[in-house]
């Protein structure tokens, strides 16, 4: 099984960024670990470019993605529409509860159109994720 991960904007900065929201692991860290739990090819991309993310999207060649769009997510039709437009399953995944934060961080755009939602259970939730599209 071939699944990538892609992250947006700010999760660059995971480990140091709000240690409090997000948890204090690096995610090259926390990659490090999922390579050695699953058996998946896996591909990990971040870009902090709503263009790259989406240029990323059109070009995968995979089983599933899981999408951590950041604060796209809130704003990015574009992004919707390229998930929209592609084959690939997308599972949206994001670190901390949208839902328990500021009201502007309520809505997902990207959510109607992805496979499912994982949100609130820290970086587990990738995990959580690869084990769906292990499963389908």
């Amino acid at each position: 099984m071939k699944l990538a991960i892609i992250n947006g904007p700010n999760l660059n900065l995971l480990g140091s960024r709000e240690p409090s929201v997000y948890g204090s692991e690096s995610f090259e860290s926390y990659i490090e670990g999922v390579k050695q739990r699953w058996n998946v090819e896996l591909h990990y991309f971040q870009s902090n470019i709503e263009g790259t993310i989406i240029d990323e999207l059109q070009n995968l060649n995979c089983d599933g993605i899981i999408l951590n769009a950041g604060g796209y997510t809130h704003t990015s039709v574009a992004i919707r529409d390229c998930i929209s437009s592609i084959s690939t399953p997308v599972v949206e995944v994001h670190i901390s509860n949208i839902y328990a934060r500021e009201s502007f961080r309520h809505e997902s755009l990207l959510a109607p159109v992805c496979e499912g939602s994982i949100v609130g259970l820290g970086l587990f939730g990738y995990d959580l994720a690869i084990s769906f599209f292990m499963k389908k």
